[in-house]
């Protein structure tokens, strides 16, 4: 009975640390795609909205993204800078949830 439960244990521990880890690459790929898509999306929503002044805030991008303007080819602009910034914050929140999990792991292991 002993031994049935340490391995229950055991195969408990090697189930949940390899459930837990994220693909650092497709989590980047995600969150870049949100994000690109996200700022395509806002962009071409208040082109068609129109008005008197379009997008004062929105245009306030420019400032991080080189060439961005709230027109239909600042918006392929953002996509494309929405796309990189998203895949890389996805890809670093993904390595570093996985190095804690690896830290976590030596530390109860050990």
């Amino acid at each position: 009975m002993s031994e049935n439960k340490t391995v229950d244990q055991s195969l408990e521990k090697i189930i949940m640390t390899r459930v837990m880890r994220l693909n650092a690459k497709l989590h980047g790929l995600v969150t870049g795609i949100i994000l690109g898509l996200g700022v395509f999306g806002a962009t071409n929503f208040l082109l068609i909205k129109g008005g008197e002044t379009v997008g004062p805030h929105l245009s306030l991008l420019g400032q991080f993204f080189i060439g961005y303007r709230v027109t239909f080819v600042g918006s392929l602009v953002g996509l494309a800078y929405g796309f990189v910034t998203g895949f890389i914050a996805g890809y670093l929140v993904a390595v570093i949830y996985n190095w804690s999990l690896n830290w976590r792991d030596r530390k109860h292991s050990g």
